[in-house]
C-alpha cells in the first residue's frame, strides 16, 4: 500500500498536515515485476465465508489464490460470486471492526493537505481525525484482507483503529469531498510542479526575449539584404530537411537491438497491471474494446482497467452499462474543471491506478493479445531506468480510402523502423498516444501527463529523457482505425502537428537546461525529428507556390535560378527516397510490401500534410490547447493484421 513522494519543493495549497507527522511514510509502489509472495501463508481471509459460502468454492478460491499469489477475497470478488460490499461487510464484522461507507465522512475530517490526496486512491486507506483522535479507513486489496486477519490476535490495539469499506466508497468519497482538488491536480499538477514542462506556462520576459531578438534581426536584414535573407532561411530549412531525411535513412540502416526472450513468468509472478483508456463520444466502440480487453492474455483477477468518462457523455455511459463488464472495469468521471483533454482524463485516472505497470489504450484499440506479457518481457530485460516500453500500431481498415492506406504505410514506416531505430541509436522517443506501457511509480514521479499538450505522448517521451529515463520498442501490434474522410484526417493531423509545436516550444524553452538534461542526443532528436516534422511540412506549400508561380510565369530563374536551388532540390529528393525507403522497410518487416505501390502518391501526400501543418500553425496561436476530437466506430475493420502482428520484426 505504498504512497508517491511529492516534488521537490512543492507546497500544498492548503496548509495542513503532511504525511509523515501522521505516521505515514511514503515509499513508491514495488519497482520490480514481481509481487511479495504469500502462496505459503494460510487464506484466513476466508474466515468470515465459512458456513456462508460452499466450502469446495472456498477451496477453489484457495488454490486459485496460490496459483496467482492474490489475495483469495479478491478471487471471489473478481470471479463475480461475492460483490466487494458484501464481503468487506462480513470481514468487519469477522473482525469486530465497522463498515464505514464514508459517506458522512466531510473534507474536514481527513488531515491531508490537498497534494496529498492522490495517495488515499493509490494507498486504499483513507486518514481520519475525529476528537483528536485518529482512525483509517482501509479499502482492502491485494493481501490486505489477510494481514488485517492475522493482525486482529497478533495486534488488537492496532485494529481497533481501523474502518474498512470498499474501493467504490473510497472512491465517491473522493469524487464527491475532494474532486475539485483533484481535478485541478489533474489539470494543473505538472504546470505547479514543473512549469517549465508545461504547455500552459507563459513564456516570461526572458525566455521570450531571445527568439524576439532572433525575429527583429531577421527582419532588419529581410528589409536590408532581403535576397541574401531568403537565401539564409532557405539554406537553413534544407539542411534541416537533410538532417531529418539523413535520421530517417540511418535507422533503416541501424540493425534494432535484438530482444531476448526469458523464461515466461508464471501467473503467481506477474504484477496487477493497469489498462487505462479515456473515452468521449465513443459510444459505438464500446462493445468492440470490451471485447478487446476480453482477449488479453493476462489473467483477469490481475487486470485493473480503469474507463474515464467526460461528465456530458451519456451515451457512452449508458453504452457502458449496456454491456455489464466485470469486476475489474471501473468506470471513473473527469470533473469539468480544466481543460477537456486525452491527458487530463488520463491523469484522473493516475492515483486511482492499483497496477505496477499500465498501458494506455484509445477507444478503437485492438491490441495484440500477448501484448502485456511482451511489455513486461522487455522491462525484466532492463533496470528501473527503462521506464516506457512502446509498442508498435497498424491502421486495419486497409480497403476504405487512399489515405487510409498512406496512413497504413506511414505507420508502418514509423513504428516498425523509425522508432526501432531511434533506440538503437540511444536517443528519445516520440511515443504513440496508444500501446505505451509504464512503471507505475515512474510516471507518478514525472508528473503524469501535460493537461494542456494535445500530443501528450510524444512530450512524455521528451520529458523521460530529460528525468534520465529510457523508452524502448517491442514488435506486438496495437491495430487502430483510420480516418477515411479527408476533414476527419485533417482535424487529427492537425492535432498532432499542433501538439508538436507545443512540445517544441515547451522543450526548447531553455536549451541549455535541455541539452544537460537529456543530452546531445535528446537535443537532437527534439529539433531534427519534431523541428524537422513541422519545418519540413510548412516548407512544402512555399515550394509548391513556388513551382506555381514558374509554370504560370514561365520565369525560370524563380524557381531555378536561386544560389541554393541546388540544395533545395537536393532536400526534396532527399526527403522523398527517405520516405520511401522507410515505407517499403516497414511494409517489407510487416509482410505487407504488396501496399508499396502507395508511395508513388508520396508528393499528392505530403501536400495534405502540409495544409495540415499551417493549419495546426494557426490553431497552435489561436486556440493551443483545444482538443479537437477524431471519431471513431464509423467503418468495418478488416482485421488483416492479425496473423501478421505478432510476427518478429527483421
Amino acid at each position: 500500500m505504498g504512497v508517491q513522494q511529492s516534488f521537490p519543493g512543492h507546497r500544498p495549497r492548503v496548509s495542513r498536515r503532511p504525511l509523515s507527522s501522521l505516521g505515514w511514510t511514503s515509499s513508491s509502489t514495488a519497482p520490480n515485476y514481481r509481487a511479495p509472495d504469500h502462496r505459503d501463508s494460510p487464506a484466513s481471509e476466508l474466515d468470515c465465508l465459512r458456513g456462508i459460502l460452499p466450502a469446495p468454492l472456498l477451496h477453489a478460491a484457495e488454490r486459485r489464490s496460490r496459483e496467482l499469489n492474490l489475495g483469495a477475497d479478491q478471487i471471489l470478488i473478481q470471479w463475480g460470486v461475492i460483490s466487494e460490499e458484501k464481503y468487506v461487510a462480513y470481514l468487519a464484522g469477522h473482525l469486530g471492526v465497522d463498515f464505514d461507507d464514508v459517506s458522512t465522512v466531510g473534507r474536514t475530517h481527513c488531515p491531508l493537505a490537498d497534494a496529498d490526496l492522490p495517495r488515499i486512491a493509490e494507498s486504499g486507506i483513507l486518514p481520519l481525525r475525529h476528537n483528536r483522535a485518529l482512525t483509517w479507513v482501509v479499502a482492502p486489496r491485494a493481501f490486505a484482507a489477510r494481514r488485517l486477519t492475522r493482525f486482529s490476535t497478533t495486534y488488537p490495539s492496532l485494529v481497533a483503529r481501523i474502518r474498512l469499506t470498499t474501493r467504490h466508497h473510497l472512491h465517491q468519497y473522493l469524487t464527491e469531498q475532494t474532486g475539485d482538488a483533484l481535478s485541478h491536480i489533474a489539470a494543473e499538477g505538472l504546470r505547479q510542479k514543473q512549469p517549465a514542462m508545461s504547455a500552459k506556462s507563459a513564456i516570461g520576459w526572458r525566455e521570450g526575449l531571445q527568439p524576439a531578438i532572433l525575429l527583429l534581426i531577421c527582419a532588419v536584414l529581410a528589409l536590408l539584404h532581403p535576397t541574401l535573407t531568403m537565401d539564409l532561411i532557405g539554406g537553413l530549412a534544407a539542411i534541416w530537411f537533410l538532417a531529418f531525411s539523413l535520421l530517417r535513412l540511418t535507422c533503416v540502416l541501424v540493425p534494432p537491438q535484438p530482444e531476448r526472450q526469458l523464461p515466461p513468468l508464471r501467473d503467481d509472478q506477474l504484477p496487477i497491471y493497469s489498462v487505462v483508456v479515456a473515452l468521449y463520444r465513443e459510444a459505438a466502440s464500446v462493445p468492440g474494446l470490451l471485447r478487446s480487453l476480453q482477449r488479453l492474455d493476462y489473467p483477469s483477477e490481475k487486470l485493473d482497467i480503469i474507463l474515464v468518462l467526460e461528465p456530458d457523455d451519456l451515451r457512452t455511459r449508458a453504452a457502458i452499462a449496456r454491456a455489464r463488464p466485470g469486476p475489474q472495469v471501473q468506470v471513473l468521471i473527469a470533473q469539468a474543471a480544466g481543460p477537456k483533454t486525452k491527458p487530463k482524463a488520463l491523469n484522473v485516472a493516475l492515483p486511482f491506478l492499483r497496477g505496477s505497470f499500465v498501458t494506455v489504450f484509445d477507444a478503437e484499440d485492438d491490441p495484440d493479445p500477448g501484448q502485456l506479457r511482451a511489455a513486461l518481457n522487455m522491462f525484466r530485460q532492463h533496470n528501473d531506468d527503462v521506464a516506457c516500453v512502446q509498442a508498435g500500431l497498424h491502421f486495419d481498415n486497409l480497403t476504405h480510402s487512399l489515405l487510409s492506406r498512406m496512413a497504413s504505410v506511414e505507420y508502418a514506416g514509423l513504428f516498425a523502423v523509425f522508432l526501432p531505430g531511434l533506440v538503437a541509436l540511444g536517443m528519445p522517443l516520440p511515443l504513440g498516444g496508444t500501446s505505451n506501457h509504464f512503471r507505475t511509480d515512474t510516471l507518478r514521479r514525472i508528473g503524469g501527463w501535460d493537461a494542456y499538450n494535445v500530443t501528450e505522448d510524444a512530450d512524455l517521451g521528451i520529458r523521460l529523457a530529460r528525468f534520465g529515463y529510457r523508452s524502448m520498442t517491442i514488435p506486438s501490434v496495437t491495430l487502430e482505425e483510420a480516418p477515411i474522410a479527408f476533414g476527419a484526417w485533417l482535424r487529427q493531423r492537425s492535432r498532432w502537428m499542433k501538439g508538436w509545436m507545443q512540445t517544441w516550444a515547451v522543450h526548447m524553452r531553455d536549451p541549455r537546461r535541455l541539452w544537460d538534461e537529456a543530452g546531445a542526443r535528446g537535443f537532437l532528436a527534439l529539433n531534427i525529428i519534431f523541428g524537422g516534422n513541422i519545418l519540413t511540412s510548412l516548407a512544402f506549400a512555399v515550394l509548391v507556390v513556388k513551382l506555381v508561380a514558374y509554370l504560370l510565369l514561365a520565369d525560370s530563374g524563380l524557381l531555378f535560378g536561386g544560389r541554393l536551388s541546388s540544395l533545395h532540390m537536393l532536400a526534396i529528393a532527399g526527403g522523398f527516397i527517405a520516405t520511401c525507403v522507410l515505407g517499403l522497410t516497414g511494409l517489407m518487416r510487416r509482410g505487407r510490401l504488396r501496399d508499396g505501390w502507395i508511395l508513388a502518391l508520396t508528393p499528392i501526400y505530403w501536400g495534405c500534410l502540409s495544409i495540415a501543418t499551417w493549419r495546426a500553425l494557426w490553431l497552435f496561436w489561436t486556440r493551443r490547447h483545444h482538443w479537437e476530437k477524431t471519431e471513431h466506430g464509423l467503418v468495418h475493420r478488416t482485421g488483416t493484421m492479425a496473423a501478421n502482428r505478432g510476427r518478429p520484426q527483421r
